[in-house]
């Protein structure tokens, strides 16, 4: 059985709309939600949607019965649905499973179709160069809670093609170049990615990894385009982004927990990577 959590359907009209704008006609939404699927049942879509159906599995497991293959799926996983496309999802007995999902539509999805349709894994963000896509989905929730006017439904039409680039070409992102880079540099981002609540220097890294600063430094830039110190600073602030969003704690506390001495020095590296302060950033859905 299919629990709908969150789900906004976009309004026929409305979509008739996004197909003539210029803004919009090449990708937009027709539905998005996150649903729950309880252990030991079975959610189907069948075969007469005209939309092609993004599903991000967050929580759960179970298989996937999809162009005549079943397949296992479980958590950081994700397949798209070709439009006309049947599938069932069945899950497994022990736990409920959740997913996010979108319908969607336009000139640029059916130019991707040979891109669909595999379960396909997916690694988790490490910098804030790659989507927080969590977050990404929830900025269209929000953004879709204010209404359906024009210019709304545009600004989300944009998110949701961030959104889509970082499932579709998530084998391109710096999150799995590093994972094929040399071991020196996946031990320095694990080390680093493990000392958020700190602070760092480059000699305390290199120290780690049993490198030079010199050759660590010009080896990790030559893989992921930043400096050791810089990478562990934008790691710091997609944290910070973390906890701004789902707990209650004060900016202050925030700053401290991730190892800033000064909190105006965080609130400043905050603003200058995300271009809002800590606490506009968390009100600007309210």
């Amino acid at each position: 059985m299919r629990v709908e959590k969150r789900y906004f359907k976009i309004p026929y009209p409305l979509i008739e709309e996004q197909k003539k704008n210029a803004l919009t006609r090449n990708l937009y939404l027709t539905e998005i939600g996150e649903i729950e699927v309880e252990q030991g049942t079975i959610w189907s879509e069948d075969s007469t949607d005209e939309n092609y159906l993004l599903v991000y599995c967050t929580k759960g497991n179970g298989f996937v019965q999809i162009l005549g293959d079943q397949i296992p799926i479980s958590d950081d996983q994700f397949f798209i649905i070709p439009k006309k496309e049947e599938f069932k999802f069945y899950s497994v007995l022990n736990i409920n499973s959740r997913f996010l999902i979108a319908r969607f539509n336009g000139q640029t999805a059916r130019q991707m179709g040979k891109e669909f349709s595999l379960i396909r894994n997916l690694i988790p963000s490490v910098n804030n160069m790659v989507a927080n896509r969590d977050m990404l989905f929830d900025e269209i929730f929000n953004n879709l809670s204010k209404g359906f006017h024009n210019d709304n439904l545009e600004y989300i039409s944009f998110c949701f093609g961030h959104l889509l680039a970082t499932f579709i070409y998530a084998n391109k992102t710096s999150d799995d170049i590093a994972d094929e880079s040399s071991p020196v540099v996946r031990r320095a981002i694990n080390f680093l990615g493990k000392s958020l609540g700190v602070k760092l220097t480059l000699n305390q890294l290199a120290v780690e990894v049993g490198y030079s600063p010199t050759y660590l430094s010009t080896l990790f830039k030559k893989e992921t385009n930043y400096s050791p110190i810089s990478y562990f600073s934008h790691l710091k602030i997609v944290k910070a982004c973390e906890l701004l969003d789902y707990t209650n704690m004060k900016v202050k506390e925030i700053s401290f927990n991730l190892g800033y001495s000064d909190p105006y020095y965080f609130s400043k590296d905050f603003t200058k990577k995300i271009g809002l302060s800590p606490r506009n950033y968390r009100n600007r859905v309210s």
